[in-house]
């Protein structure tokens, strides 16, 4: 076989060389050890938590190192693409504070290893294609989808590996007639790599993950290139790490399978293997045992379920460090106020066999990260979230951001912050009382008779000053408290609960219900401040008047 006449054929139409190829996309100018990765995602618009650990992990590891990360688009599957998915991810990434460097952007491309998009690189695969069936290791293959469903089934009825190799490879080593016949005929072909693998032979490889692994050497004649001239992932992702000179390749471990076929073709095409990090997936518990999360069991696998729900950005981020890296945890008891990006992170220390998703973990989290922040940033990422997810609250919440952030700076600050706080969707459970469309009708504890509540709520309006200090009002409170026959020792009441009717805190829980429609809410005295003397005397005349 003439192979270099082979490729003439096949590519006639390919006039440059690899060389000429490689010398448009220098090696970068970077320091030492940077680290240049991607994400290189299918535009088919569900965008996963999975992308998110991706997308953290490799920004992580190119800008603590002074690298580059881009955008890179795999788009040869044109019948799974759906129309913005690209910005949908560009989105998406940017919300959860992943930057690209360079690659596919809203508008086009930006930087100089582009294109980004893999379909609108067919003419630089081409030239790889090219290389390839005229030194030997390629060649086209006119199978049609009956023939290879005729060998699938012989494979499996002999208990055989299914695939394209040995004695089923029945276009490896055809003839020029037979090749030249079947291209006169405008048959489509499909470009093969010839494999000269075996599956007696394994050898070792590092990853950066998993560590050393024993692999099996590849023994499959892969497809290149499909009919229609586009090229698959396998061949197009070793073309383009290569000439956007890839350091590190960051990807789930389903693609292990492959990894002996990528180590083959980098090697045959004379390119530098990058080093690979196969994390493994997020894990949840189901009963006693763990399973992937799962795209239709599982809403909280998409990230519009976090949007919506209202976790903060910061929380989503922070939680996934905890999830990758356990020593972060200890790092941001130490560093309370370090931003989380100051971080060092370490791909050594992920988990080989994938991490558990833990919600309640990530509720806690959230509280923490949203007690950190001030009134002001609540205030935007709230009534952000509100405009989208509930508008009529966030309709409440513009009208007078002043009062909002008087009502959000409740508690904040200090040492020990309140946790009120997991989701933007508690917000207004947590504060919606303060808006008097809101307000819900308090329901006392039965055991209390009205008369007394009543009792109580008017000695609280005959003594109630807005102009009290909190010390003052509550001294107010404890005289209320004695003067109905109540006690404010708790510890005499818990050693004989039965020597008395209620309470201090039973009286304090009457006023909170009448102000709030709540048995718990944020400090009173503070709601009261807030709500100002009129209409939290109205707010308790009413309560009255209900009883």
């Amino acid at each position: 076989m003439d192979h270099k006449a082979l490729a003439e054929l096949l590519f006639p139409n390919v006039t440059m060389t690899p060389e000429e190829v490689e010398a448009k996309f220098p090696h970068r100018n970077l320091p030492e050890g940077a680290v240049v990765t991607r994400m290189a995602p299918s535009p088919t618009g569900f965008v996963h938590m999975g992308h998110l650990v991706q997308g953290l992990i490799s920004e992580r590891m190119a800008h603590q190192s002074g690298g580059v990360l881009f955008l890179r688009i795999e788009d040869t599957d044109a019948k799974r693409e759906v129309p913005g998915a690209v910005e949908v991810l560009i989105d998406s990434m940017k919300y959860y504070g992943i930057q690209f460097d360079e690659g596919a952007t809203m508008d086009g491309d930006s930087g100089n290893y582009g294109p980004y998009r893999q379909r609108q690189r067919a003419d630089i695969y081409h030239v790889f294609a090219k290389k390839l069936v005229s030194e030997g290791h390629a060649y086209p293959c006119f199978c049609t989808e009956e023939e290879l469903s005729t060998m699938r089934e012989q494979q499996e009825a002999n208990k055989e590996t299914t695939g394209y190799y040995g004695k089923y490879a029945m276009w490896r080593d055809r003839s020029m007639e037979d090749i030249q016949a079947q291209l006169n005929a405008g048959n489509p072909w499909v470009l093969r790599f010839r494999s000269e693998g075996s599956i007696e032979n394994q050898f070792k490889f590092d990853d950066l993950v998993k560590g050393k692994l024993t692999i099996t050497e590849n023994n499959v004649d892969h497809v290149l290139l499909k009919s229609d001239g586009i090229p698959t992932y396998h061949f197009a992702h070793a073309v383009d790490d290569q000439l956007m000179r890839t350091t590190h390749v960051v990807r789930g471990d389903e693609w292990l399978p492959s990894l002996p076929f990528h180590i083959q073709l980098f090697k045959t095409l004379g390119f530098k293997l990058p080093k690979y990090v196969h994390i493994g997936p997020l894990m949840k518990m189901d009963g006693n045992s763990k399973r992937k999360l799962s795209k239709r069991k599982d809403p909280e696998l998409a990230m519009t379920y976090y949007t919506a729900e209202g976790f903060p950005a910061k929380a989503v981020y922070e939680y996934l460090m905890t999830v990758l890296n356990s020593n972060f945890e200890d790092w941001r008891r130490a560093n309370a106020d370090a931003p989380a990006d100051t971080f060092k992170f370490s791909p050594k220390k992920l988990n080989p066999a994938g991490s558990l998703f833990d919600y309640a973990k990530l509720v806690d989290v959230s509280k923490n990260v949203i007690s950190r922040m001030s009134a002001e940033e609540v205030y935007d990422l709230l009534t952000a979230w509100a405009q989208e997810y509930d508008p009529d609250f966030g309709a409440k919440l513009t009208a007078d951001p002043d009062y909002a952030k008087r009502i959000l700076a409740i508690g904040r600050g200090g040492k020990k912050p309140r946790k009120d706080l997991a989701v933007w969707k508690d917000a207004k459970p947590y504060m919606g009382f303060f808006y008097d469309e809101y307000l819900e009708v308090p329901q006392f504890d039965e055991k209390f008779d009205k008369a007394v509540v009543i009792d109580v709520l008017n000695r609280f309006l005959e003594k109630f000053d807005i102009n009290d200090d909190s010390n003052v009002w509550f001294e107010k409170v404890k005289a209320i408290t004695t003067e109905i026959g109540f006690t404010t020792d708790m510890k005499a009441y818990k050693a004989d609960p039965t020597a008395f009717p209620g309470t201090v805190a039973d009286v304090s829980t009457f006023l909170r219900q009448a102000v709030t429609g709540k048995t718990n809410s944020p400090d009173l005295y503070t709601v009261m401040q807030i709500l100002g003397h009129e209409r939290t005397v109205d707010r308790i005349k009413a309560t009255i008047a209900k009883l």
